[in-house]
């Protein structure tokens, strides 16, 4: 991971059904080889006590492509005791102009979830 100023690309994740930021998601970026077309995993992340993970990828690192990230909403809501619908939730999105910043909160519930581009 690199530091989270640096990055251009950052997360947040919110238990929109309990009204809290979602900690200790597990959050995986990867991008797609266009060429193979197979998905390749570029960092691992956890999100922290508000529900943030930071420095996924450094500017260096992010090349224009098709990009997603995965949350492992799953396993979140059963270390808190509940089952869910969805055992994960991907995002699958494209950049092309690396120059900006890129921030995808994921809002979820036990039985629903909506994303979307933020700054």
């Amino acid at each position: 991971m690199t530091s989270a100023d640096s990055s251009p690309l950052t997360t947040h994740v919110l238990n929109t059904g309990d009204g809290v930021p979602a900690a200790k998601v597990d959050v995986s970026l990867h991008r797609l080889d266009s060429k193979l077309m197979i998905w390749n995993m570029l960092s691992v992340g956890t999100t922290n006590e508000d529900g943030r993970c930071l420095g996924l990828v450094s500017r260096e690192a992010f090349s224009p492509g098709m990009y997603k990230l995965r949350f492992e909403t799953g396993s979140y809501w059963e270390n808190m005791g509940q089952n869910s619908f969805y055992p994960y939730v991907e995002v699958v999105f494209t950049i092309t102009e690396t120059e900006q910043r890129f921030h995808l909160p994921l809002l979820m519930s036990r039985f629903s979830y909506s994303t979307y581009r933020g700054s």
